[in-house]
């Protein structure tokens, strides 16, 4: 039997009526003979990298039978998710002349509209926090579609653990930490694809959903057991005040020059800090020296110390006395500060 499609209408308003404990509802118009506007993501990721941009494509096309449309009255607008998809952040919104963005893509965000169905949302400069998934939305009329597509990030994941030892971060603590080494808490997918690039790494961190996970590619008896199949592991998500654990950091390339400071003398910690700000630079930072050993290929055998108060070391092509059998960044520890035995690894940003 053919509904009347305003009876069909009235049918769907009156089911959600009749559940008032329901947080959210909307009335949802059906049209008898289906919808007439569509959306087309032309790819599901897009790749990019701090610093440059990038444009996420979205185009929507109308049924012959819905006519030319009117632009006047589409309405364009893109959200970020969050990881449960619960939420989203308002990123851009279109509608005829009328153009806002929010938050911190004000004045970095544009629609391409390489045609008047080019939805494509272009993103400049862009930052850590850009990385994840939109969500692309064209209304017109009682007509809306949706489609999603993620902005993802060249860079590295890595483990990172303060100086009063492993396991003393809540949650909150851990996204500080990253943010201090000039990176953000890293994403499950970013610390997937550290593991299939050969991450290996015993002590479980915070990822950005909530969860604790790390990454095994050699399976061992301290490491959830020798006979196990190589993996992420998954400790589900804890309380993000009262338990503590280490943290996994995501970096991307960066606007600057990372350098060994050549000096006549090894240094304590206060004397390195000041031997690069005398060089016009600052004290580097972990994250700093993570992207230029990754994604620059930067080979130093010379233990030097970073802002954290750590003494680390980046190797990309090993060899004996340095990291003999991997390409790594070294940790030589937190040693005391007065300790007059290292260099010091410097950063100078470029505006």
């Amino acid at each position: 039997m053919k509904m009347n499609p305003v009876l069909l209408l009235a049918f769907v308003s009156l089911c959600v009526a009749d559940y008032p404990d329901m947080d959210h509802h909307k009335t949802i118009y059906i049209s008898e003979n289906g919808p007439r506007l569509f959306l087309q993501m032309e790819q599901s990721k897009v790749i990019s990298y701090r610093g440059g941009n990038a444009t996420l494509p979205c185009k929507f096309h109308r049924e012959a039978s819905s006519g030319n449309g009117n632009s006047q009255k589409t309405r364009i607008k893109w959200t970020k998710l969050t990881a449960d998809y619960l939420k989203e952040t308002d990123v851009y919104v279109a509608m005829g002349v009328h153009r806002k963005s929010y938050g911190s893509y004000h004045g970095r965000t544009f629609l391409q509209g390489a045609s008047e169905n080019d939805a494509s949302l272009i993103i400049t400069d862009i930052t850590l926090d850009d990385y994840g998934k939109y969500k692309c939305e064209v209304i017109e009329g009682l007509e809306d579609d949706t489609g999603v597509v993620t902005l993802d990030l060249q860079g590295v994941v890595y483990p990172y653990f303060p100086r009063i030892g492993r396991y003393n971060l809540n949650f909150k603590e851990a996204q500080q930490v990253c943010q201090d080494q000039d990176s953000v808490i890293a994403s499950f997918d970013q610390l997937y694809d550290a593991w299939r690039g050969g991450l290996d790494w015993c002590n479980a961190g915070w990822l950005s959903d909530g969860s604790v996970q790390y990454p095994i590619t050699k399976p061992r008896e301290p490491c959830g057991g020798k006979d196990t199949v190589p993996g992420v592991r998954n400790y589900g998500y804890r309380d993000k005040d009262r338990n503590r654990y280490d943290v996994f950091c995501f970096t991307s390339n960066y606007k600057g020059r990372f350098y060994y400071l050549i000096h006549p003398t090894k240094l304590t910690y206060d004397e390195a800090v000041q031997a690069c700000l005398k060089d016009g630079s600052q004290i580097a930072k972990v994250g700093q020296m993570y992207a230029a050993w990754k994604l620059m290929g930067y080979d130093r055998c010379d233990s030097g110390w970073l802002a954290d108060g750590s003494v680390r070391y980046p190797i990309s092509r090993p060899r004996r006395r340095c990291s003999p059998t991997e390409a790594a960044v070294r940790f030589v520890g937190f040693p005391d500060k007065k300790h007059k035995l290292y260099g010091v690894y410097c950063f100078r940003a470029y505006n």
